[in-house]
């Protein structure tokens, strides 16, 4: 299968070429707009992306191998216009879907947390949370980017979505009633301070 800059850059001369791209990314898009606006709304985000992807196919960096980030960030700028059907849609959010978000919150606790309550604090949180912080975070646990992915499809540095999900993690710590680094941020930090080769 031809990578997506190449399936991208035939579409220039041969526009039904498009359509590829659309049958490999079609339900990473849906998914992530579904997850943050539901079902309905995200099938208007996914269509809406693939044709302002492919108006804008001819200004499509040929170096990107891969699309994904390209289109996530194109949906996401387009959920900024659907940003109140969002606010209703953290407002509905359950335990379940929080627990996602930030796993370490819940799972390494060490002690049992009223999931609900939690819940709704995350939600609050999220919700206040500035939308540049909010997109990072949630391309790079929903979109399932990796840093460098998220910066492409916010067209960002690097060091700006590390940054941005800091400050985000600090927040929902926050929310959830912890103060400080989790456990895991802790051995993580341990294990970079180790003197290499030992």
């Amino acid at each position: 299968m031809s990578d997506d800059n190449a399936v991208i850059e035939r579409s220039a001369d041969e526009p039904a070429a498009f359509a590829m791209l659309f049958d490999r990314h079609a339900p990473t898009i849906h998914r992530y707009a579904a997850r943050r606006l539901g079902v309905q709304a995200a099938d208007d985000i996914m269509s809406e992306t693939f044709l302002v992807a492919f108006e804008r196919r001819r200004a499509y960096d040929p170096a990107a191998s891969d699309a994904r980030p390209w289109l996530l960030g194109i949906a996401t700028v387009l959920m900024k216009r659907h940003a109140r059907l969002e606010a209703r849609a953290w407002r509905g959010m359950v335990a379940g879907v929080a627990a996602e978000i930030t796993p370490d919150l819940i799972e390494l606790a060490g002690v049992r947390i009223d999931a609900e309550r939690t819940s709704r604090k995350l939600a609050s949180a999220l919700r206040s949370m500035p939308a540049r912080d909010r997109d990072t975070l949630l391309l790079y646990a929903w979109g399932d980017l990796d840093y460098e992915g998220v910066a492409r499809a916010l067209e960002v540095p690097v060091g700006t979505v590390r940054s941005r999900l800091n400050r985000a993690r600090r927040v929902l710590r926050a929310a959830a009633g912890r103060s400080g680094e989790t456990e895991l941020e802790r051995d993580h930090g341990r294990a970079d301070a180790a003197p290499q080769g030992t």
